[in-house]
């Protein structure tokens, strides 16, 4: 059974910086792309970055680029996203999400999160001013 488990999520001040972890099991990273998504109340789900399984490409939001860096360890299976110059309005849930779909990260403009089939609990992140 494919689990994903986020963790690393907090407080932090503007400018700050964290790293979330996704923990995978039931399943081998280079067997999945690995998306990181987040969400605030009232809003629709945002994709933020992925990392493509087979061949570890990535790829961001507009909205993250140059500030979010998505990692992976094979051995740990485990998929990181380094988040670094947080912004208040990078306050929200994180989630990972897994999927078979080939070139699910890399083939689409957008983050198409309907493609990932598991899904993480999601972590807490709040940037305060």
């Amino acid at each position: 059974q494919l689990q994903l488990v986020e963790s690393g999520g907090g407080r932090v001040q503007a400018g700050g910086s964290l790293r979330l972890s996704c923990a995978a099991s039931g399943f081998t990273l280079d067997s999945h792309d690995i998306g990181w998504f987040r969400q605030v109340p009232g809003k629709e789900r945002e994709g933020v970055s992925c990392i493509d399984g087979s061949t570890g490409r990535t790829k961001y939001a507009d909205s993250v680029k140059g500030r979010f860096t998505v990692s992976r360890d094979n051995a740990k299976n485990t998929v990181y996203l380094q988040m670094s110059s947080l912004r208040p309005d990078d306050t929200a849930v994180y989630y990972c999400a897994a999927t078979d779909v080939v070139d699910s990260c890399t083939g689409f403009s957008d983050f198409a999160p309907n493609i990932y089939g598991s899904w993480g609990q999601g972590t807490q992140v709040t940037v305060s001013a």
